[in-house]
């Protein structure tokens, strides 16, 4: 089925979502879970138009059910997906969920998460190689998250003082971090790698990409 859900004088229904999360300073990684958190709600409803969008209070309260229920999702995946529909019905579409979601809840789950020692760590990276040996290193020696470590840019790093800036992280905040000296190498040896091949990318038509908050 078409999610999208376009007509003759409004534009289709996901490319309003982005344009709106982008307005608003929404993350990308954030746009692209609500869309698809979105695009499931539609399919789950078999929407065809913004019509079949009324009644969104119980609507959703049948979609996040179903997700407690058939899925075995984590209680803070449900959240996300009801920050989602939240978002479409209140910025999207004007029309605020005035009603509470009685939705049956996914369980709470309380895993004690697994740390390895630093001897485990240091055995690992010795096995890798080249780029993912450089993020594991980045990741493990300044607490970064894995998609905070495939956004830096250049311009976030501070050879100087030996620091990362992170932008648009956990709660859209930004933040300061520090690695170790025998980083300086490998780092400026992947930024002379990833220059030449953005000249080339350049060269053949390539070479954009998004940036948040872009400079």
């Amino acid at each position: 089925m078409n999610h999208t859900m376009s007509t003759e004088n409004k534009p289709k229904l996901l490319d309003e979502v982005r344009a709106i999360m982008r307005v608003r300073r929404y993350s990308i990684h954030t746009e692209r879970s609500y869309c698809d958190w979105i695009k499931r709600y539609i399919n789950f409803h078999k929407m065809r138009s913004r019509d079949d969008l009324e009644n969104g209070e119980k609507k959703i309260e049948l979609f996040l059910t179903h997700l407690a229920i058939d899925t075995n999702i984590s209680a803070s995946t449900q959240r996300l997906a009801l920050n989602a529909l939240i978002f479409l019905y209140k910025h999207v579409l004007g029309k605020p969920l005035n009603e509470k979601i009685d939705a049956v809840r996914a369980p709470e789950k309380k895993n004690i998460p697994v740390v390895m020692t630093i001897d485990e760590v240091t055995k690992i990276i010795k096995l890798m190689e080249s780029t993912p040996k450089l993020i594991v290193q980045l990741l493990y020696g300044t607490g970064l998250r894995i998609i905070e470590a495939l956004r830096l840019r250049i311009f976030d790093i501070n050879f100087e003082y030996k620091s990362v800036t992170v932008h648009a992280g956990k709660g859209n905040k930004a933040r300061v971090s520090t690695f170790a000296e025998k980083l300086v190498e490998p780092l400026q040896t992947h930024i002379k790698y990833v220059k030449q091949l953005h000249e080339e990318d350049l060269r053949n038509g390539y070479g954009r990409v998004y940036l948040p908050d872009a400079l």
